[in-house]
């Protein structure tokens, strides 16, 4: 069984319990908390660039209206969320966190993978990145299968809030280094069985210190948090 010191810290949308998600200041947060790992979502927009968004939508959390993948980038930076902070780019975030942490990045909108891809390579190949210093995860299967057709050798992880098990069988079919359980479909059980089958299992989304306690007595690879100085 693991102790505390071996469960990494990531930071969910960069540290969203203190700062807007998925903002340059955010992430910023994150890193200064001493995070092993900042987890973010991109979509492709209009333009063709990736932006670092959650949503599908534009209204909860910046002025705009619509679909985010409607908008160019020009469009979607004159945008205010938060009332104060910018969408930014992949390539922004992947410039500010300059691998100083291990980088999850979640494909939440469609056609999302290549792009990602893309911009893996170009990192590793003109930077001081290394394939294993990104993580690529994501509840929607195609994307999934498409990075792994595109570039085997970026680390992949399967998204759950439904079963460990389906995850696991999918998660075979694209050789992926991880499961991302919510954190309520685990126990210690299933835990240990998932890590025998060479997985770990990186839960989302942890915040109150009790279940963070819980979720390193399970044994888990590392937590994602909203407040990942909690953990």
């Amino acid at each position: 069984m693991k102790n505390a010191i071996e469960t990494l810290k990531i930071g969910h949308r960069g540290a969203m319990g203190y700062v807007v998600e998925n903002t340059l200041e955010s992430i910023q947060k994150a890193l200064d908390f001493g995070v092993h790992g900042i987890e973010i979502d991109v979509h492709l927009c209009a333009s063709g660039e990736l932006v670092v968004f959650h949503d599908f939508t534009l209204e909860r959390i910046s002025n705009g209206i619509g679909d985010i993948s409607k908008n160019t980038l020009s469009e979607l930076k004159q945008l205010k969320i938060g009332n104060k902070f910018q969408i930014p780019t992949l390539e922004e975030v992947l410039d500010l966190i300059n691998n100083k942490c291990l980088l999850n990045i979640e494909l939440k909108g469609q056609h999302t993978a290549f792009e990602t891809c893309r911009i893996i390579e170009k990192y590793v190949k003109n930077n001081t990145w290394n394939h294993s210093d990104f993580l690529v995860s994501s509840f929607q299967k195609n994307e999934l299968e498409e990075v792994y057709k595109t570039n085997k050798n970026i680390p992949l992880a399967i998204l759950t809030a439904a079963g460990i098990n389906d995850a696991i069988e999918f998660a075979e079919t694209i050789d992926a280094k991880a499961i991302h359980p919510n954190y309520f479909l685990l126990n210690s059980k299933n835990v240990i069985e998932a890590q025998e089958k060479g997985f770990k299992v990186n839960t989302w989304t942890v915040n109150d210190e009790q279940t963070i306690k819980r979720m390193k007595l399970y044994g888990v690879d590392a937590i994602i948090s909203d407040f990942p100085d909690r953990i």
